[in-house]
C-alpha cells in the first residue's frame, strides 16, 4: 500500500519522502495560464501550488533522487475547450520534465489526455466522485490507470470497487482535511482567508419560524439550539479540529488510520494524506503517523492493537470517541458491536 502525500514548496520534496511518502503530487499555477485566462483553475487551489516550471522540474528531479514519484493535479471541476488545450500542454510539459502521473477530475480532460498523450498515467481526482465500480470502469475506459474515491465511501465500498475492478488502483483517504459537501458538487473554490475561505466555513445566525406562524415553544427553541451546536461542532471536526495539533505536532482532525488493516486487505492500493496548503510540519507528522500505522499492519499487528495505536499517536482518544473525527466511522461502530457481543451474557 502506498503513502500519497501532497507538497506546495520545494523544501518538502526530499523530507516527505524520506519519512516514508512513496507518492507525492502538486499543482502548478504557470504565469501563462493566469494570463490567458484571467482567473487561477488550472487545478482549483488559487495558493498551495509550485510557483513556475522550473520548480516544478526541480521537485520532479528531487522525488525521483529520493525514490518516490510525482503527480500533477489538474483537478478542476471543468475545463472550457480552450482550458483543454492549455491543460493538455501543461501535462506535456510535466509528462516530457519525466513527472510520473496527472490527477484529473473533468471527464472531459480525461479523454482528451488519454488521445494526446496515450502514455500519460492518468489518476482520476476525488472530485469527478466516482462512488461505484461502473464508474471505475467508465474511467478505465477513458483511460485512466487509479481512481481515488471520495471521501464518504465507505470501506466496504472501497473493497467492494477493488475487488470488482482489479485492472484499476484505487486510492482513498487517510488523514486531514474533510469536505463538508461532496466535493465534487461543490461549485466553489477554496478561497485564501483574507478573501473569505470556503463558502461552507461560513458561520450563519439562522432565525427559525413556525411554518404555520405559530410562537415556537421553548422546548422546540431547545432543540433547535442543541442542533445548531451539534452542527458547529460537526464542522470543527470535519476542519481538522480548527487545525490544531498536539505539542508535538501530530495533526488532529478527519483520520482513517484505524481502517488501513481492512483497506489493505480489501486490495486498496493507495492512502490520501489530504492538505496541499498546510504547513510542512503537519505533513511530516501525517506521513509518519501513516507509515507507523502501515508498518504494524504489515507486521501482523490485531486490529485492536492498531486502533490503540491509532488513537494514542496524537492521543486522540476523547476525539475519537465522538466518531465526528473518522474518514471511516464504521470501525468505531464494529469495535463497539463487538465489545457489546463479548459482553453479553452467554447461555447457559
Amino acid at each position: 500500500m502506498k503513502i500519497v502525500a501532497p507538497i506546495s514548496r520545494l523544501t518538502e520534496v526530499e523530507l516527505l519522502a524520506q519519512a516514508g511518502a512513496n507518492e507525492l503530487y502538486c499543482g502548478v499555477l504557470p504565469r501563462q495560464w493566469v494570463g490567458k485566462f484571467g482567473i487561477a483553475n488550472a487545478n482549483r487551489r488559487p495558493t498551495g501550488n509550485l510557483a513556475s516550471y522550473e520548480e516544478l522540474n526541480e521537485a520532479i528531479d528531487t522525488a525521483h533522487r529520493n525514490g518516490a514519484t510525482l503527480s500533477l493535479v489538474m483537478n478542476a471541476q471543468q475545463y472550457s475547450g480552450d482550458q483543454i488545450s492549455a491543460a493538455i500542454d501543461l501535462a506535456e510539459t510535466f509528462l516530457g520534465m519525466g513527472g510520473d502521473a496527472l490527477i484529473v477530475s473533468d471527464l472531459g480532460l480525461i479523454r482528451a489526455l488519454s488521445g494526446a498523450l496515450p502514455c500519460a498515467r492518468i489518476h482520476v481526482s476525488s472530485v469527478a466522485t466516482c462512488r461505484n465500480a461502473s464508474a471505475v470502469r467508465l474511467c478505465r475506459d477513458l483511460g485512466a490507470a487509479r481512481v481515488i474515491l471520495p471521501r464518504d465511501v465507505t470501506i466496504a465500498e472501497a473493497c467492494e470497487i477493488a475487488s470488482e475492478v482489479p485492472e484499476v488502483e484505487i486510492e482513498a483517504f487517510v488523514l486531514n482535511d474533510g469536505c463538508v459537501f461532496e466535493e465534487g458538487a461543490c461549485h466553489t473554490i477554496h478561497l485564501p482567508g483574507q478573501l473569505g475561505g470556503p463558502i461552507c466555513l461560513d458561520s450563519y445566525v439562522y432565525r427559525y419560524h413556525h411554518r404555520a406562524g405559530r410562537t415556537l415553544g421553548h422546548a422546540t427553541l431547545v432543540r433547535l439550539a442543541e442542533n445548531d451546536a451539534a452542527y458547529r461542532r460537526w464542522l470543527w471536526y470535519r476542519f481538522s479540529c480548527g487545525f490544531t495539533t498536539t505539542p508535538a505536532g501530530m495533526p488532529y482532525g478527519p483520520c482513517g488510520l484505524c481502517a488501513i488493516p481492512a483497506m489493505r486487505r480489501g486490495g486498496v492500493a493507495a492512502v490520501k494524506i489530504a492538505g496541499r496548503e498546510g504547513p510542512t510540519a503537519r505533513k511530516l507528522a501525517s506521513v509518519a503517523m501513516v507509515r507507523k500505522i502501515l508498518h504494524a499492519a504489515s507486521a501482523g499487528a490485531a486490529e485492536e492493537a492498531i486502533r490503540e495505536l491509532a488513537t494514542n499517536l496524537r492521543p486522540s482518544a476523547e476525539h475519537c470517541a465522538t466518531g465526528y473525527m473518522c474518514y471511516y466511522p464504521e470501525v468505531l461502530r464494529n469495535a463497539k458491536d463487538a465489545c457489546t457481543s463479548e459482553s453479553a451474557p452467554q447461555d447457559a
